[in-house]
């Protein structure tokens, strides 16, 4: 590389540190008040993007409420953010409401199925605590009941289910929905002061990490 190109090539990653750090600096989020900052950072799965994991329960109003406010979020967020969902589980029908979840990925519906999971918990207020009742739903939807009972409880399915309930135990997730920021940042409706909120603090950490990793490269 020429030095004028070098050259140049600082002058837009400055430009690019100046605009990032000024974007979060007008702000006024505090940590231990906006947001917790997790005592040990936990690994994501991409280095070179900012991560931003949403922890949810198809069983809980406040996510199904939630939905359309990250969804809108999801629609336009940066390249280098990198984002997706992590089922909670501490108890009650949560396991297998997670392995819906990914059975639904790894039958490739969950755009299709995703919503009406919850809007049947939500919504319709329908129990869906076995196994059948999560087949007959994936049947409605074009799923081979069979295959779906199957993908349910296969190894791949619970394997990631086990990695979804670590996950959240590193996070010390308290609650649903939260979200988590690049491994060092939790943030929920409580601490941030309601769910449109919570977009506005994610966007803060975002802003700070992308920072972070423009000063160090």
């Amino acid at each position: 590389m020429s030095s004028m190109r070098r050259m140049a090539a600082m002058v837009i990653s400055a430009l690019m540190l100046m605009t990032a750090t000024a974007a979060f600096a007008q702000q006024q989020y505090e940590a231990g008040v906006h947001y917790a900052v997790l005592d040990t950072p936990v690994r994501t799965r991409d280095a070179s993007k900012i991560e931003v994991v949403e922890v949810f329960w198809y069983g809980c109003g406040h996510c199904y409420n939630f939905e359309p406010i990250i969804n809108a979020w999801k629609e336009s967020k940066a390249e280098d953010v990198d984002f997706y969902r992590s089922p909670a589980m501490w108890g009650g029908s949560m396991k297998l409401h997670a392995q819906a979840y990914y059975a639904a990925q790894a039958l490739k519906v969950l755009d299709t199925v995703h919503t009406p999971i919850f809007v049947t918990l939500n919504v319709e207020r329908k129990r869906l605590n076995t196994p059948a009742q999560i087949a007959d739903l994936f049947a409605d939807y074009g799923v081979d009941r069979e295959q779906a009972l199957k993908t349910l409880s296969s190894f791949g399915v619970l394997s990631q289910v086990r990695q979804a309930d670590a996950r959240a135990r590193s996070y010390k997730i308290s609650g649903t929905p939260e979200v988590v920021v690049n491994g060092k940042y939790r943030v929920s409706g409580k601490m941030a002061g309601g769910q449109q909120q919570m977009i506005a603090v994610m966007n803060y950490l975002i802003a700070k990490e992308r920072a972070a990793m423009a000063a160090a490269s």
